[in-house]
């Protein structure tokens, strides 16, 4: 994940397809705001025991994914597909829908300063254990793997570069799905900005995934519009295979010893997405 020191907040513009950024003062992180991923976040048993999530409407995938319906899932670093969405994967690939998945980045970045996991190194490392990862799930043959190649840690100033990349592949049926464009990481918020805006643009449907914002937020965060919420609960056999599936990202569950760094993703993180559901924002825009 790259750090920024909070020194200015940054204001996104739209304008047309072009954006440019307006920085003003401000004590929050100069791009998530007051939406930044800092100490251990908050507890699984709090969430475990809120209300609210156990009466969220229910995502119902042949409903809402229509069979063999092209689903484009954007992933801003190899591993975010299954973090977020090990379990949507599984049922769309039950369901017959041809899946395009998009690496934003290699997440070259993940370990500054390292020996044992240099960009070079990850920007080899990082795919393969997302490939890894799929054959776990079972769903490797219904895959396609598309890479960006933007720059790991600076997704949000690249934004207009990676607006004009999407007219390239999107077709006009697809379904997109991308991180919650106020989820908290830097790239995983730029790259929710860009395919929103993109999918209210071209008029395409378009989901949100909850990932980082299970760390900093809280139960009925103001933050998070639960209102669009939409639960999907996952079999055990479907946990089981996320579970595994998040085991082969091996650069990023384990310490570095080269800079004596703690693992990327803590035992807390995992714990808060390894859970027999996972949730999703559809907010309408036609």
């Amino acid at each position: 994940m790259a750090t920024i020191t909070p020194n200015k907040a940054v204001k996104r513009i739209d304008k047309g397809n072009a954006w440019r950024a307006v920085i003003t003062p401000d004590a929050n992180h100069p791009i998530v705001g007051n939406r930044a991923i800092e100490g251990n976040g908050t507890s699984l048993d709090s969430w475990k025991n809120w209300s609210g999530l156990q009466t969220l409407p229910s995502l119902n995938i042949a409903k809402s994914f229509a069979a063999h319906q092209r689903i484009c899932i954007f992933a801003p670093h190899p591993d975010d597909e299954v973090l977020g969405c090990g379990g949507l994967l599984q049922q769309l690939a039950a369901n017959g829908n041809p899946i395009v998945l998009i690496h934003v980045t290699n997440g070259t970045q993940s370990h500054p300063k390292s020996t044992l996991y240099p960009p070079e190194n990850l920007n080899v490392i990082r795919p393969l254990e997302s490939m890894q990862a799929l054959k776990v799930l079972g769903i490797a043959q219904q895959v396609t793997i598309k890479a960006l190649h933007l720059t790991d840690g600076n997704v949000f100033n690249q934004q207009e570069s990676f607006y004009k990349k999407l007219v390239d592949f999107i077709e006009p049926n697809d379904i997109l799905l991308t991180t919650f464009r106020r989820d908290g990481h830097p790239d995983h918020e730029a790259t929710g900005k860009v395919v929103t805006s993109y999918a209210k643009r071209h008029r395409l449907y378009c989901y949100q995934v909850l990932i980082w914002a299970w760390h900093w937020a809280k139960p009925a965060d103001s933050r998070i519009p639960w209102h669009c919420a939409l639960r999907l609960d996952l079999t055990a056999e479907q946990l089981q295979r996320k579970s595994q599936a998040i085991t082969c990202f091996k650069s990023q569950i384990t310490a570095d010893d080269s800079t004596d760094n703690p693992p990327v993703l803590s035992a807390q993180t995992i714990a808060r997405i390894s859970q027999p559901w996972e949730v999703y924002l559809y907010e309408p825009y036609l």
